[in-house]
């Protein structure tokens, strides 16, 4: 799927591109359907609306197990996945109703600097 910068998701996928342009690939996702609203991907190999899908149901299994738990008050901010060689980062909106799936390179990225790119971009899916 490409992205059209006149989506809030799209304009926050393009303002992640802006800010790290050497990310391998990123989505916005809605919660609830697992469809990637916007995406793109610098690697013909990885196909970020396949991702979009898997990584729903990482969201969907965690705050299963939140609520088992009886972990009231608390939210997901961020889930981090670690490769061998890549880092891929579902942050969830405040509301939790959208997350942002983004992988980048661990020779290329400081993890914290894109946990903040990611925190900033979510406030543009409101």
């Amino acid at each position: 799927m490409a992205y059209s910068t006149s989506s809030p998701a799209g304009q926050a996928v393009q303002e992640i591109i802006n800010q790290l342009p050497s990310l391998v690939a990123v989505a916005i996702v809605d919660v609830n359907s697992g469809m990637a609203l916007a995406s793109h991907s610098n690697n013909p190999n990885l196909n970020p609306e396949t991702a979009a899908a898997y990584n729903t149901e990482v969201v969907k299994q965690k705050q299963k197990a939140m609520a088992a738990l009886k972990l009231t008050g608390e939210v997901i901010d961020d889930i981090l996945i670690s490769l061998t060689n890549q880092l891929h980062l579902i942050n969830l909106t405040p509301d939790g109703k959208k997350f942002i799936y983004l992988v980048v390179n661990t020779r290329d990225t400081n993890l914290a600097i894109a946990r903040e790119v990611l925190r900033q971009c979510s406030e543009l899916l409101k």
